[in-house]
């Protein structure tokens, strides 16, 4: 059994096709929360991982997980329920594009499928975990502006190279950088991940840049602070 040990929960991950990574983590633990996030949805949950860390950064918040692929659905709803959040988590297999809510979230996370290029990996299901043609940027959007509530926060990984993309996308629905940081692997390395929370307030927002490793294996203070309350290595 393939296990992936946080310091209060643990993911295993025999199924999903995107197993638990560095962009997971880094939304989990950056996301802002509020202190009226009572409901949280996660787009495209995969193994939960996200939700877990959700689950124990707001302690108060109910979330729903949202996943398209059986096996990964069975794998996170498996997550959910030997967690210590079990009461709070709920794990949803549905498309998110045809699903209906009655009521708003405050907070909607997601790390969703980024490689827009046509090139598929030869695993279909690692096809639809990576590419977005099962969730292109603008159907994301126009989704989250349905069922984001007035003061929420939209919370996304995308790569750098598509990071004026889809803060054009999010624009065309009302929604508005309010935190924006940008990741590069070492201090010499390219740009290459940017992490963006939106809110329907329009308001100057100025980027940061994370920087994960002095080299490798040897992680910056700033990464460390930011994940230590997950990671055991931490």
């Amino acid at each position: 059994m393939s296990t992936f040990k946080f310091k209060q929960f643990q993911v295993t991950q025999n199924k999903a096709a995107a197993k638990v990574g560095t962009d997971a983590v880094l939304l989990g633990a950056w996301t802002p929360i509020q202190n009226n996030t009572e409901k949280i949805l996660d787009i495209g949950a995969g193994t939960g991982v996200i939700s877990l860390m959700l689950a124990q950064r707001a302690q108060n918040a109910q979330i729903t997980a949202v996943e398209i692929d059986l096996d990964a659905f069975e794998e996170s709803k498996f997550n959910f329920d030997n967690s210590p959040w079990a009461n709070r988590l709920k794990s949803l297999k549905s498309d998110i594009k045809t699903l209906f809510f009655s009521s708003y979230f405050d907070l909607i996370v997601s790390n969703p499928p980024f490689y827009t290029e046509k090139t598929f990996a030869p695993n279909n299901k690692r096809n639809l975990a990576r590419n977005t043609s099962s969730l292109e940027f603008s159907d994301l959007m126009e989704k989250v502006d349905s069922l984001l509530s007035p003061d929420g926060i939209f919370s996304v990984i995308v790569p750098y190279k598509e990071e004026n993309n889809i803060c054009e996308l999010a624009e065309r629905n009302n929604l508005f950088p309010h935190k924006l940081t940008r990741v590069r692997g070492n201090e010499n390395a390219p740009l290459k991940r940017s992490l963006i929370a939106f809110g329907r307030e329009q308001k100057k927002s100025t980027p940061d840049e994370l920087i994960i490793e002095v080299e490798r294996h040897i992680y910056t203070q700033e990464y460390i602070n930011l994940t230590k309350d997950f990671y055991l290595k931490f």
